[in-house]
């Protein structure tokens, strides 16, 4: 709320904790018959004046139009007020690509009769053009903009992006943040901002010499790494048990090569191939263009 409506957060009286209504936000989805939702909350909050209000927050993360956007955050709105009697302010944070889709306003007029619903919107493509001012700031969602724009930016660009990462994860090491902030948004940059098994191999070599300057330790890149490492030799392992009893020792002749596969998706294929594959050569054919 501070760092994406500043506006909002100063008439919030933040001495009070905030209580996420989940399951209320549950009842009127189904109510509304307006199937899964993601990533859609509604939480109580009180004003600076002691009013209590129910403010439902709206992230839409999605490439390109949705037609119908406008009147789904309407029907929220209403559906929640008739419901609860409470009042409803939604607020929409967009991460799509058009710069000029700007859904902010529902409405109809019949007979004399006007429909008029307003909400306040964030793109995130806007703060493209205010890098410095996201560089400045010390709110973690700044780290989180930052890493969705260079998600776009790099998607074409593999070496670009682990560039990017680095300089994200530098980032976070030099602003101070608790460790348990930290280690969260490492973990949302690293889910964000993936990379091919060479560049991430790299890119871990990088992070262990900024980790000895910070002396801090990262931790998503390496779990994910031990998960996939412990993977990678269950697969072999699988892998040489089914070449053993179909192809005898011809099969085990295979076995050097396919230890030196990091590729997990890659073991998995030539693992349920060995069941259709008639000769040696051809199970070969499936992983030999991969190491040309």
């Amino acid at each position: 709320m501070r760092f994406f409506f500043p506006q909002a957060h100063r008439e919030i009286d933040w001495t009070q904790k905030p209580e996420f209504l989940d399951k209320e936000l549950q009842q009127v989805v189904r109510d509304a018959e307006l199937g899964k939702r993601l990533v859609d909350k509604l939480v109580k909050i009180y004003r600076s004046g002691g009013e209590e209000v129910w403010v439902l927050v709206h992230i839409e993360i999605q490439a390109q139009e949705e037609s119908d956007f406008t009147q789904r955050m309407y029907t929220y709105n209403y559906r929640i007020y008739d419901r609860y009697k409470r009042s409803v302010a939604s607020l929409a944070v967009l991460g799509d690509e058009r710069a000029t889709w700007r859904p902010n306003q529902f409405g109809y007029q019949l007979f004399g009769c006007t429909v008029d619903f307003q909400f306040p919107i964030v793109k995130l493509v806007d703060y493209q053009q205010r890098q410095s001012e996201l560089e400045a700031s010390r709110n973690p969602f700044a780290t989180v903009v930052m890493a969705h724009l260079a998600a776009l930016e790099t998607r074409n660009d593999r070496l670009q992006r682990k560039q990017q990462k680095l300089t994200l994860v530098r980032r976070l090491y030099e602003q101070g943040f608790e460790r348990e902030d930290v280690l969260n948004l490492l973990a949302f940059v690293d889910w964000l901002l993936t990379l091919p098994q060479d560049l991430e191999r790299e890119f871990r070599r990088e992070v262990e010499q900024l980790e000895a300057e910070q002396r801090m330790r990262y931790i998503t890149s390496f779990e994910r790494f031990g998960i996939e490492k412990g993977k990678q030799e269950a697969l072999v392992k699988g892998i040489s048990l089914g070449l053993k009893l179909k192809f005898g020792s011809k099969g085990q002749n295979l076995l050097p090569e396919i230890e030196q596969i990091e590729d997990v998706n890659l073991l998995e294929a030539i693992l349920e191939a060995i069941d259709t594959a008639s000769t040696v050569e051809e199970l070969r054919q499936i992983y030999q263009p991969a190491t040309e």
